[in-house]
């Protein structure tokens, strides 16, 4: 198994950096101030396209108060583990909080919430030069168990004797998670696959490698969510306006790939209406859990991300949002 991990180790060191920064001197009132006005948030680096946005709205909306979100983007359960063990309040996560896990923020007098934000979809993408549409749900799993190995094994194709290169964004990923409990019973993948880092680097390989088949979060896929190239200052009036949002498309530099369920006929793509309404079977639910108090920074952003505004921003990054509903627009046929 190739990986490089590169990349997510210099973003630790420049986090890390950051909130050392942060912390010096903190005897003093400025600092004792700007610690109460930092949120710091752990989550999955394949949502990171949306909490910068949600980030960079959520702090011009508080400008006035000078707050600032600190993101960190590890695996789920570091993710959990810091919320249970005090060092964040605020996490993004693919799963609700156990049983175990709220008796455990109980025994430590924490006020805790969750909420269910939205339902990511897990895309497919492959090389703009792969005659290959769509894969059934057995497909998707013989590649993964290795029981297909060359694209002319999966449909007949112009690439029959070309490798199947599966690329990953890193191991330990929610993607990577998820994958395995869909298709392997939870267990690590027989094959060799390429973990390449980042869900930007999975992009950027299938790019150009056109046997490379890269398992991604959509919201890496959309249009490069088009309204984010406005000034904040438009985006925010934007998304004040109580008009629906409508869903995005996606870009045209790789192919995505559409999914068939092995009971019916028609394949579908991870499409917001398709995601909303079940018809795309790689899904999965996201959750915000907050276990700060009520009115701190933490627990503000906590709300921002569950309220309208926070919900269309997500409508704008391809995935469906738990609050706001999807307006269906037409996907060229599909």
């Amino acid at each position: 198994m190739r990986v490089n991990n590169f990349l997510y180790c210099i973003a630790l060191i420049a986090i890390v950096g950051i909130t050392i920064t942060s912390c010096s001197g903190c005897g003093s009132n400025t600092n004792k101030e700007y610690a109460s006005n930092l949120s710091k948030v752990i989550c999955d680096e394949s949502f990171k396209n949306i909490l910068d946005e949600e980030i960079q709205v959520f702090e011009y909306q508080y400008k006035d108060k000078n707050v600032s979100v600190l993101p960190l983007y590890l695996d789920e359960s570091s993710a959990l583990d810091s919320l249970l063990d005090g060092k964040v309040n605020v996490i993004i996560t693919y799963r609700d909080l156990t049983l175990n896990q709220k008796k455990i923020l109980k025994g430590q007098n924490r006020a805790f919430r969750s909420k269910r934000i939205a339902v990511d979809a897990i895309a497919l993408i492959v090389n703009k030069d792969n005659d290959i549409d769509y894969l059934s749900m057995n497909d998707i799993r013989d590649i993964l168990t290795g029981k297909l190995t060359k694209w002319g094994q999966v449909y007949p194709t112009k690439m029959k004797d070309a490798p199947i290169n599966v690329v990953f964004d890193r191991n330990g990923s929610g993607v990577v998670h998820y994958m395995k409990e869909k298709f392997n019973n939870g267990k690590d993948f027989p094959i060799e696959y390429f973990a390449q880092g980042s869900s930007q680097a999975v992009f950027d390989l299938v790019e150009k490698d056109k046997n490379a088949i890269g398992i991604i979060g959509v919201s890496w896929i959309t249009d490069d969510m088009k309204s984010t190239v406005k000034p904040i200052e438009e985006r925010y009036a934007d998304l004040e306006q109580s008009g629906q949002v409508e869903g995005t498309t996606f870009t045209d530099k790789i192919k995505v790939l559409g999914v068939r369920k092995e009971d019916v006929i028609k394949d579908y793509k991870p499409y917001q209406q398709y995601i909303y309404d079940g018809n795309y079977p790689l899904t999965r639910e996201i959750f915000a859990i907050d276990a700060s108090g009520l009115g701190t920074t933490d627990h503000n952003f906590f709300v921002f991300i569950t309220s309208n505004i926070g919900q269309k921003i997500i409508l704008q990054t391809g995935i469906s949002p738990a609050g706001v509903p999807v307006r269906i627009v037409n996907v060229g046929g599909e």
